[in-house]
C-alpha cells in the first residue's frame, strides 16, 4: 500500500471523512475490539512546541489499539537543540516507528518531514496553518452531538486569523451542503483572506461580525478559541484583544437549546467556568473524541483492520 500522510485535512475525501467517522463510532461502540490492532506497531510523537491534550491522546490512541509509543515533547530535548534538520530527524525516527505524529511551530514542516519520510506522518499541528486532526474531532463531535454535517450555522468565535483549528475547520466543512459561517472576530483578528477566498469558491453563506450577542439565536454550533498570545509579535496588542469575547451564562441565554459550544482548548478566559455545567457545553466531550478519531486515523494510514490485519 502507497504511504499516506494527512498534513491538511484536503488531503482526506469527504467518503474518507465518513468512513473515519464511521469506525471511531464503532471503536467507541466496541473498543475491546480494538485492543490489539496496533500491537507491535509503534508511533513516534515529535513535538517541538509545547501540547498537552493532541500529545496524550495521540499517546492514549496508540496505547489503548495495543501499540507502543516513543518520541519527545519539546524541542530542547531532541537533537534539534544540537541542531540538527527536522528532515534528518524525520530519517532517523521512521527507521524506530511505523508511524509518527508532529508538531512544529513552523509553517510547512511537517510537509518537509511527509517528504523525506519512509513512515506516515501526521501533522499535530504546524504553527497558524493546518491541525487536521483537531478538524477531524471537531467533525465527530458534530456529527455525534448534532446528528449530521449538513444543514448547520456554525459560529466562529475568537482569534480567527491565527487560528489553525478555525481554517481547518471551515475547510473541512465547505465539503458538505448548505452550511453557513457566521464570523466573529474583532477587526484585527478576521480570518484571512485566502480562507475567505475558499467560502466565497464554495459558494457557502458566510457574514462578518465583531459582537457575540448580535447572532447568538442564529447558531447550531457555536465554536470558541483562544486569542493565542504565542502567535503576537505584540504584547501590548494581546492584552488588548485577549478578553474581547467571553461566552458566559447570559450569552447562553439567547442561544438556541441545542445549540453546542465547542473549543479545541486550552481556554484561558474566553469560557466562564459557569458554563461548564449548561448540557449544551461539549468541548470536554471533544477532547474524548480526539482519542477515538486519532485511533481510527491511525489505523486507516498504517490499512490495519481491527484484528491488525492489512486491508486490501
Amino acid at each position: 500500500m502507497e504511504k499516506r500522510n494527512l498534513i491538511k485535512i484536503s488531503d482526506l475525501s469527504a467518503a474518507e471523512i465518513d468512513d473515519m467517522i464511521a469506525l471511531a463510532n464503532d471503536i467507541i461502540a466496541n473498543p475491546d475490539d480494538y485492543a490489539e490492532a496496533c500491537k507491535r506497531k509503534k508511533l513516534a510523537t515529535l513535538f517541538f512546541e509545547p501540547s498537552t491534550r493532541t500529545r496524550l491522546s495521540f499517546e492514549a490512541a496508540m496505547l489503548d489499539l495495543g501499540g507502543n509509543v516513543l518520541g519527545f515533547s519539546e524541542a530542547s530535548s531532541s537533537s534539534v537543540s544540537k541542531g540538527e534538520s527536522v528532515a534528518d530527524t524525520i530519517r532517523v525516527v521512521g527507521n524506530y516507528a511505523d508511524i509518527i505524529a508532529m508538531r512544529h511551530p513552523k509553517e510547512g514542516a511537517p510537509a518537509v518531514a511527509a517528504a523525506k519520510s519512509i513512515v506516515p506522518i501526521i501533522n499535530a499541528g504546524d504553527g497558524g496553518h493546518f491541525h487536521p486532526t483537531q478538524t477531524l474531532t471537531d467533525l465527530l463531535t458534530i456529527s455525534r452531538e448534532k446528528g449530521r454535517l449538513s444543514d448547520l450555522t456554525v459560529g466562529l468565535c475568537g482569534d480567527l486569523q491565527f487560528g489553525r483549528t478555525v481554517h481547518s475547520l471551515i475547510e473541512a466543512m465547505l465539503r458538505y451542503d448548505n452550511i453557513k459561517f457566521v464570523l466573529i472576530s474583532p477587526e484585527e483578528l478576521k480570518v484571512p483572506d485566502y480562507i475567505i477566498e475558499k467560502i466565497k469558491d464554495a459558494g457557502a453563506k458566510y457574514k462578518e461580525v465583531t459582537k457575540m450577542e448580535d447572532v447568538m439565536s442564529e447558531l447550531d454550533i457555536l465554536y470558541m478559541t483562544r486569542v493565542q498570545k504565542e502567535r503576537f509579535f505584540n504584547e501590548e496588542d494581546y492584552v488588548r484583544l485577549k478578553d474581547t469575547y467571553i461566552l458566559d451564562p447570559e450569552k447562553m441565554a439567547m442561544a438556541k437549546d441545542d445549540m453546542i459550544v465547542m473549543h479545541p482548548l486550552p481556554r484561558v478566559n474566553e469560557i466562564s467556568v459557569e458554563v461548564d455545567s449548561d448540557p449544551r457545553a461539549c468541548y470536554f466531550e471533544q477532547t474524548l473524541n480526539g482519542k477515538f478519531i486519532r485511533m481510527a486515523l491511525i489505523l486507516t494510514l498504517l490499512g490495519l483492520d481491527k484484528n491488525g490485519k492489512k486491508t486490501a
